[in-house]
């Protein structure tokens, strides 16, 4: 994975920051291209597993068929409200679609493990509640750009 920033490289995060941080945050915001070139933000919750960012989208919606057009994408994690809190990622690249789409429940052993982080992270159980209206994409990003606005202070 690519660091893209040249400048704020300061405040940018360790991979282990970027790591705890990923699989600590809930809500991200993906950012995908329209049919007519316009970009199409919304937010999704995800897993992150080391590597890659998993993200869990209904199937019949804009940010699905915009993605399954231009796999294409942008998904930005932050938080935090003051100035100085503010913390986040910037990850990029192509999506892969991975299992059924929707997903049922078949098995299908690569998303084991990442509906097992998901289903804790989100809902406290221990197996994946599936409704036949979601399916999933990986992103393994191939560029990164991150911001730590607490490193502030030391500089």
């Amino acid at each position: 994975m690519a660091v893209t920033q040249r400048r704020g490289r300061r405040i940018m995060m360790t991979p282990d920051e970027l790591d705890e941080f990923l699989t600590t945050q809930r809500t991200c915001r993906v950012a995908t291209v329209s049919a007519d070139g316009a970009p199409h933000v919304s937010t999704l919750w995800f897993v992150w597993d080391g590597k890659s960012l998993w993200l869990y989208s209904i199937t019949r919606s804009k940010r699905w068929a915009d993605l399954r057009r231009d796999p294409r994408v942008a998904v930005v994690v932050d938080t935090g409200e003051e100035y100085d809190d503010l913390r986040g990622v910037e990850l990029s690249g192509t999506v892969e679609f991975i299992g059924e789409a929707p997903r049922t429940g078949e098995p299908y052993p690569e998303l084991d493990s990442v509906e097992r982080l998901f289903a804790r992270k989100n809902f406290a159980l221990d197996e994946m509640p599936h409704d036949g209206r979601h399916a999933w994409m990986r992103l393994t990003p191939k560029a990164t750009a991150s911001w730590d606005f607490r490193k502030l202070a030391a500089l």
